[in-house]
């Protein structure tokens, strides 16, 4: 066989409840931070995808919303992204935590994975968390609820193991030519992945102060050559919020901007001169337009297109 009749390309999903590590794979896996990560559950919003092109074959990874019981609009979107992949991907990835105890979450995606014939490689994430015997447990804990095509288990974050789970994945892809050029790492376009490092860093540093009710817009991104200059707006649902994202005498919202700058210009490869400002836009989760507004739109689904 030649070496391009044994190129393989494909679709690969990682789904599985919220904060169990999947954006944390993904830039694991494509070597570039892309999805942002917070101790929040339900950080994802989109489905994003990012591209990893080897020798031996390219592998487009699509990292979806955490699955979880829907409260609002945004929260059925995310769901819906979620579950309309598991049909359209050559294989899908379920990450879980290394645990005996199989939850009523985990137990509604075994239910919705038994429906579909899309191969499912079982992800054990967080093993640098546990001893190796609890790991062995939780496999054997799985491998009784399903049959899975392969069960890989590791550290998203120390590395441990992904190697293994990339030629496991190659293994479910069809032979063909690559979906995209060597030198994409994802779809998104640059607006989306400045806006979601800045939201990220608005995450981490409110912590429990603010639900999830944040998104956030960039209102302009010019190119002065050497610098750029970029405008965004943080949108919150209540006027309480405002306060708390502006802080003290601007304190807050300085702190944001102070740590997405250094990631914004790492991704762009140059200096940015970055302007914040707050919006309250009241219960915009539950807007059809302003999710539409603020990027989530469902009917951006297929994957081939």
């Amino acid at each position: 066989m030649s070496k391009n009749n044994a190129y393989k390309s494909g679709f690969a999903t990682l789904i599985g409840r919220p904060n169990v590590g999947k954006s944390t794979l993904m830039n694991r896996l494509i070597g570039q931070k892309i999805a942002i990560t917070s101790n929040k559950p339900q950080t994802t919003r989109n489905r994003i995808q990012t591209v990893l092109t080897l020798p031996e074959g390219q592998i487009v990874f699509l990292d979806t919303p955490g699955i979880h019981k829907a409260k609002n609009k945004l929260g059925d979107y995310m769901v819906n992204v979620a579950e309309r992949t598991f049909e359209e991907v050559d294989v899908a990835l379920w990450l879980v935590e290394p645990t005996t105890f199989i939850g009523a979450g985990e137990r509604h995606i075994i239910e919705r994975l038994k429906k579909i014939k899309t191969p499912v490689i079982l992800v054990i994430n967080k093993t640098d968390t546990v001893k190796r015997e609890d790991v062995l447990k939780c496999i054997d804990t799985y491998r009784k609820e399903m049959d899975f095509q392969e069960i890989v288990p590791l550290s998203a974050l120390r590395g441990d193991n992904t190697d293994t789970l990339v030629q496991c994945i190659l293994k479910y892809l069809p032979y063909g030519p690559a979906f995209y050029d060597e030198d994409t790492i994802t779809d998104q376009p640059m607006r989306q992945i400045v806006a979601e490092l800045i939201r990220e860093k608005a995450l981490r540093l409110l912590s429990e102060e603010i639900p999830h009710g944040i998104a956030v817009c960039i209102e302009s991104m010019k190119d002065r050559g050497k610098v750029w200059d970029i405008e965004a707006t943080i949108i919150c649902e209540r006027e309480s919020h405002k306060g708390i994202v502006i802080g003290k005498g601007g304190s807050m919202l300085k702190q944001i901007g102070s740590k997405a700058r250094p990631e914004i210009e790492d991704l762009l490869e140059r200096k940015v001169n970055l302007q914040l400002w707050v919006k309250v836009k009241k219960d915009w989760r539950d807007s059809d337009f302003l999710l539409k507004n603020f990027g989530y739109n469902p009917q951006d689904m297929d994957l081939r297109s």
